[in-house]
Formats: C-alpha cells, sequence, structure tokens
C-alpha cells in the first residue's frame, strides 16, 4: 500500500506543480533565499543560471485570465503565450524573478525583450542570439554567445561563474535528462504504467523545481511504476508533435477520447531530455555550445536541421509503435506553422496519418477539439 501512495503522491505532486505558477519546491527555494531566473525557451542553457546560483525557471502563464494590459503593447496576430505572459509581467505577478531571458527563436518572445527592457521590469533582462543553422560555424558562434551570457549575469549580479560551478550543473542536468528519458521510455511498453498526461507533468514540473529535488522525486518514480498497473484498452497510440505545450489537460484532453499519448515531440517534452551535454568536453560551454546547435533533436528554428528532425519523429513512430500524429500549433506561431506544411506532405509519403490543430495557449474550445480527436481516432480504427 505504502509504494502506491508514493507513486500517487509523485505523480499529483508533478500534476499541481504543472498547475501552478509557483509551486511548492518553488516557494522553499524562495523562502530560504533562493534567487530564480526565468527563461523563455529551451536554448537558453540552464546549466549556466544554475551555475551562478540560480534556479533556472521556464516562463509560463498558467492562471493568466486575461491579455487587456498586453494589448496596448501588442496585437492580436501575436501569439497567446507571449501575451498572456506580458500581460502577468505587467500585473507583477512574475515578481518571484530576479531576471528574465529571451531568445530570438521566435519573433514573437524576440518583442517581450523590447517590453521588459522599455518596462524595466526585471533586475535582469537578456537575449540570447541563437544561430538558424547547426554547423560547425555556428556551433563557434553560440559559444560566443555563451560567453556574453555567462559575463553579462557575472557583471549585473557580481559574481564569477567557474568552470566547475558549470560542470557540476551539466552533471545534474544530465541526471535529470537521462531520468526523464527513462520515464518516457516506459511508454515504449504495450500497457505503459504512464500516461502522456502525467508524463509532460513531470517533464514541465522539471523546469519548475530545483534540479536536485525534482532528481530525487522522480528517481522514487521510475522505482514504483513498474510495479503498477499499465493503461489498456486504449484506440490508439499517438505522437503530439508541435511547440510550446506546458499544460497537461490538453494531453489529458486527447486522452479521454480513449487514446494513448505514447510519445512527443514538444519544447516541454522530449527534445529536452533526448540527448546529454558531453561531460568529457575540456571546456563546458562548448560541450554546452554544440548539445543546443548539433546534439539535441531541434525546433523549426534550426532550418538545416530539419531532416534530422524528421528523423528524429520516425525514430519515435517505430519504437512507440505509433499510430497517428496530432500537430498542435499556437495560433499565429511563424515556426510551426511552417513545419506543418513541410510535414504534412512528409508523413503523407510515410503513409502516417496526421491532424492538425491549432490553439490558443488557455485550453479553450474543448468541444471541437473532442469532435477531431474522436473523428481522428475513428479513421485510425479503420486503418488497423
Amino acid at each position: 500500500m505504502r509504494d502506491t501512495v508514493d507513486k500517487d503522491a509523485i505523480v499529483n505532486k508533478f500534476m499541481t506543480a504543472a498547475g501552478r505558477l509557483v509551486n511548492d519546491e518553488m516557494q522553499e527555494w524562495l523562502n530560504r533565499g533562493g534567487r530564480i531566473i526565468g527563461t523563455y525557451c529551451s536554448y537558453v542553457p540552464e546549466e549556466i543560471i544554475a551555475a551562478a546560483g540560480f534556479m533556472p525557471f521556464r516562463m509560463r502563464a498558467v492562471g493568466s485570465d486575461s491579455t487587456e494590459l498586453s494589448d496596448v503593447y501588442l496585437t492580436h496576430l501575436n501569439c497567446s503565450f507571449v501575451r498572456h505572459s506580458l500581460n502577468m509581467a505587467l500585473k507583477g505577478e512574475y515578481g518571484f524573478l530576479d531576471g528574465v531571458v529571451t531568445t530570438t527563436c521566435c519573433d514573437h518572445a524576440r518583442r517581450l525583450f523590447d517590453n521588459f527592457a522599455r518596462k524595466e521590469s526585471f533586475p535582469f533582462i537578456g537575449m540570447l542570439n541563437v544561430p538558424k543553422r547547426n554547423t560547425e560555424f555556428q556551433v563557434e558562434w553560440f559559444y560566443q554567445e555563451l560567453l556574453k551570457f555567462k559575463q553579462a549575469i557575472e557583471k549585473q549580479f557580481h559574481l564569477t561563474i567557474s568552470k566547475d560551478r558549470i560542470k557540476e550543473a551539466i552533471s545534474i542536468q544530465n541526471e535529470s535528462r537521462r531520468l526523464q528519458k527513462q520515464l518516457f521510455l516506459l511508454r515504449t511498453d504495450k500497457n505503459p504504467p504512464i500516461t502522456g498526461t502525467e508524463a509532460l507533468a513531470a517533464s514541465v514540473s522539471a523546469t519548475a523545481m530545483p534540479a536536485s529535488k525534482f532528481n530525487a522525486l522522480l528517481k522514487v518514480l521510475l522505482k514504483e511504476l513498474p510495479t503498477s498497473g499499465g493503461r489498456k484498452n486504449y484506440r490508439a497510440r499517438l505522437l503530439i508533435l508541435g511547440g510550446i505545450l506546458d499544460n497537461p489537460q490538453y494531453i489529458k484532453l486527447i486522452e479521454d477520447q480513449g487514446a494513448l499519448v505514447a510519445a512527443d515531440s514538444l519544447c516541454f517534452g522530449s527534445r529536452l531530455f533526448w540527448e546529454n551535454v558531453d561531460e568529457n568536453e575540456e571546456d563546458p560551454l562548448k560541450a554546452i555550445a554544440r548539445y543546443h546547435i548539433v546534439d539535441r533533436p531541434s525546433c523549426p528554428h534550426l532550418l538545416d536541421a530539419r531532416e534530422k528532425h524528421i528523423a528524429f519523429i520516425m525514430d519515435l513512430v517505430d519504437q512507440f509503435q505509433i499510430d497517428g500524429i496530432i500537430m498542435e500549433r499556437i495560433n499565429f506561431c511563424d515556426n510551426w506553422g511552417f513545419e506543418r506544411f513541410m510535414l504534412r506532405n512528409t508523413l503523407k509519403e510515410k503513409g502516417i496519418p496526421f491532424l492538425s490543430m491549432d490553439r490558443e495557449y488557455l485550453l479553450g474550445g474543448t468541444g471541437q477539439m473532442k469532435t477531431r480527436v474522436q473523428a481522428f481516432l475513428e479513421t485510425l480504427e479503420g486503418d488497423l
């Protein structure tokens, strides 16, 4: 009985953490005097922030209910995540942060830097330039950007980020990646002991807790999960593909129609932890640069990496016995709009059923979503 309680308690903790802006572990960190820096993209290296003594936190807008303030500065053609996030910043709901870092990966999020800088919203406001190609030249170029980023944090907070501290942070983060991948791979089973909803909650929680705390919780969960009952009687095994998706309730809506979300390629999902940073590289910043530009599964921002991303998706399809793919895209997302156009043709050629759904950041229009998912599942059942 005790093992079951431990498993359920940890799953519930992850689900709760994914549904809150500030979870219990974050609050405990803050109560101890810990500081937090928020990041708007997975290309911002958590290791540099952690090595400086901060907790890295992937920015979310959970709890937002309007964009009335941000609509003064952004248009309705901007991504709704960016609009909700800026609205929360203008309301002071990110007051627990000591800084934020945006990137050039997305023009919508890029505009946040201008607004934050003009409003002097945070003690530290940074922007990391991320290249659009993945050759050796871009690795070296990104390495120089990481040096500047490290120096900016050191200057702002009057501290020194040593090579040893970065290596230590890489080791801790690699452990988190290995644990998350281990959890993810459990869904290769015919009757996996964890759902897609629960798996996404875990990966979202990894971006919103001190890494050592998250790793300890996930170790316990992994120990107990294989002995628990598996998910059975699902209609099809699906892969969810797309950009920012930090709300497990979207996945639950799909699984409530009888599907099993057996795998994903998401900004808050497998692309975060599929590969590790090389711990044998003498210069840890070079290892981090290579990891982000060459080693890890990429998003559509890296134009030259598209074939590699297709290969990654196809490997997931084979390994997780995927029956169909659902792509989720926040309205007006340029990167994933282009990828959808290209991917649709690729998957058609490979004979893989594909459904594309546009959405807003806040969960809404659930009736229409349910209808489309049900129709897609009926199509898949006809092919199985």
